[in-house]
């Protein structure tokens, strides 16, 4: 896969301003358990924090059921939290009045997993485009046909295709689309759930390619969502390792890949394919996922973590600064030598 970093065409974060921040944002179900037991209740995001400014991109990564396609969900606005608060542009999402949701809706776009399915196959690709400009804006159908041109070329595609059904294209020419519907109301940000991986991998490039680029034109921020530790060391500037729901690492992309300092990041890096570097020693994780109705009494990775000792099953580690990143271990700097 040949894919242009985007370190090296966006600079840091510097002065630019912040997008969405986060603040110990939750968000949790009530579960039936039967006629006469009371609901259990499920945490899939159990107090997330982080901040992301313009032109950057942050991606969260953990095994299924984690809970990161959730907190896609809640920041896209698609879900409402159930605690913690979430800044929009300087507005906070969890408290806004209706007139202010639907423009923080309009702030925030979201590129599905699916593209055969996140498509209307009985509209045209011009009407899918134009939709969102018809519900957020008040341009005239020519100024929504002509901007819906304009962006179809923006993203590599003809004028022709236009006029044309989503069932006569591929799956990456339907996730350009889709990316392209997106971008039609110029959202800040845009939360990217697997945008790739029901691609091939050559076709995976040309679109992760097209991201950065559109990235570097539109100053755009991502919340990118992905299980594909390759795909991500490429396209983000940070990383949120997520665990039952929780942050066992955040930080730069750099400092994650480079020394990992949780067990749980060092398991996933470990079972990564790499074909350059040293390659990892491999760490096998013993026992099962456990259940999220009921995590356990300390560290959520206690379980199946080979360093656990008595404390980590006792006492949960709350996320502190160790190296350059925020950690949710206890044994974090035992890892600081022993990583790389």
């Amino acid at each position: 896969m040949t894919v242009a970093a985007p370190a090296a065409r966006a600079a840091g974060p510097g002065r630019r301003q912040a997008v969405a921040t986060a603040h110990e944002l939750r968000r949790s179900y009530a579960v039936r358990r039967g006629v006469f037991a009371p609901p259990a209740r499920l945490h899939a995001v159990g107090g997330i924090s982080f901040a992301l400014a313009a032109g950057r991109t942050l991606a969260v990564v953990g095994e299924s059921g984690c809970g990161k396609s959730t907190l896609g969900r809640v920041v896209a606005l698609l879900e409402l939290p159930t605690g913690g608060a979430l800044d929009l542009g300087g507005v906070d999402a969890t408290r806004a009045t209706p007139a202010q949701q639907r423009a923080l809706r309009k702030s925030v776009q979201m590129v599905f997993q699916n593209p055969y399915g996140s498509l209307n196959p009985r509209q045209k690709i011009g009407a899918i485009l134009e939709a969102p400009l018809a519900i957020n804006t008040a341009l005239d159908p020519a100024a929504r046909s002509a901007r819906a041109r304009a962006m179809l070329a923006k993203v590599g595609l003809r004028p022709e295709h236009y006029g044309r059904y989503p069932h006569m294209f591929s799956g990456g020419q339907r996730q350009r689309i889709a990316i392209a519907r997106a971008l039609m109301v110029e959202p800040a940000l845009v939360v990217a759930d697997e945008p790739v991986s029901a691609l091939d991998v050559s076709v995976q490039a040309q679109v992760l390619n097209l991201l950065a680029d559109l990235q570097h034109d539109l100053e755009v921020a991502y919340l990118f969502i992905s299980h594909d530790l390759a795909v991500v060391r490429y396209l983000a500037h940070d990383v949120l390792v997520m665990y039952l729901g929780l942050a066992m690492e955040q930080g730069p992309k750099q400092a994650i890949f480079g020394q990992p300092l949780h067990p749980y990041t060092r398991a996933l890096l470990a079972a990564t394919p790499t074909l350059d570097g040293p390659r990892r020693e491999r760490i096998v994780l013993a026992g099962e996922l456990p259940s999220p109705l009921m995590p356990p009494a300390g560290c959520v990775f206690s379980t199946r973590c080979p360093h656990a000792i008595g404390r980590c099953r006792a006492e949960r580690p709350a996320p502190r600064p160790v190296a350059g990143r925020e950690v949710a271990c206890h044994l974090a700097e035992n890892f600081l030598d022993s990583s790389g």
